[in-house]
């Protein structure tokens, strides 16, 4: 495994810190299919670590089961210290982690503002009394709620549509929002599945400017599965990379990029 100090400051001053998620010897299998295949690596606290591979290599299986969705049937998951026992994706969701989607799952009939209040809802724990009536603790949260919400569309620039039908949104925005979704929920880990797929050039840029905001300014630690190279480079930390569902590298953009095993992958050189 890549090896890395305790802590440690990057080359533009992030300060990286110890293991936050650490995935051992995972083995996911479907059937007869092996998706997994025995991979282990660790995401630090703070970074932005990317896990990239051809299509097919197993990077989205990887990030469902860090969410939860998928239970491997061997190997460990440990989060902030502690093995992870199998766990359902609403309760992952309240260790603090949060995703997107690699096709957009949002509530097109609702409302931008609607759409990232849902992304509150680990936050709501007044009863359905004090909800129905919307008073006392129902009020609080709702006001708490709200303004958390309020901020985040201001910080991805989406404020001017907070009231549009999502339905009504082309599609670069439709993924901000739901980055912001995700945001919403105070994510101490953040997933991205491949959060700029179908995508132009000016829609990747701005992107990428707020993933490397949200690190930056919310020390949000970040996982994402990405296929535009030129991003991972220059966006990550650290980078894993799969194919067939092995690891076959694991480092610095530069160490990867440098991998001849990498290189064989994404040539499409014969495998034995």
């Amino acid at each position: 495994m890549f090896d890395q100090p305790e802590s440690f400051v990057t080359a533009d001053g992030r300060t990286i810190g110890g293991v936050m998620m650490e995935m051992k010897n995972i083995t996911l299998r479907f059937g007869g299919v092996v998706a997994i295949k025995d991979i282990s690596f660790d995401i630090r606290e703070g970074e932005i670590r990317a896990i990239i591979g051809p299509n097919g290599a197993g990077k989205s299986s990887m990030l469902n089961v860090i969410s939860g969705f998928y239970s491997p049937q061997d190997g460990e998951v440990w989060y902030k210290g502690e093995r992870r026992p199998s766990m359902k994706p609403f309760e992952v969701a309240r260790q603090g982690i949060a995703r997107t989607f690699q096709n957009i799952a949002l509530f097109e009939g609702m409302s931008v503002l609607d759409n990232v209040m849902t992304g509150r809802l680990n936050h709501m724990n007044a009863g359905i009394m004090s909800q129905a009536f919307w008073y006392g603790k129902a009020q609080r949260e709702e006001t708490e709620n709200r303004a958390v919400v309020e901020r985040v569309l201001d910080f991805l620039e989406i404020q001017h549509i907070r009231k549009t039908p999502v339905s009504r949104l082309p599609y670069g925005l439709k993924k901000r929002v739901e980055l912001a979704r995700a945001l919403a929920a105070d994510p101490k880990l953040l997933l991205l599945d491949e959060p700029m797929a179908g995508m132009n050039v000016e829609e990747k840029e701005d992107m990428s400017r707020f993933i490397l905001d949200v690190n930056d300014e919310f020390g949000t630690t970040i996982a994402l599965i990405e296929h535009d190279m030129s991003v991972v480079m220059d966006i990550s930390d650290r980078v894993v990379v799969m194919d067939y569902g092995k690891k076959i590298g694991d480092g610095t953009p530069t160490d990867v990029r440098n991998n001849q095993a990498v290189i064989d992958a994404y040539l499409g050189v014969a495998h034995d």
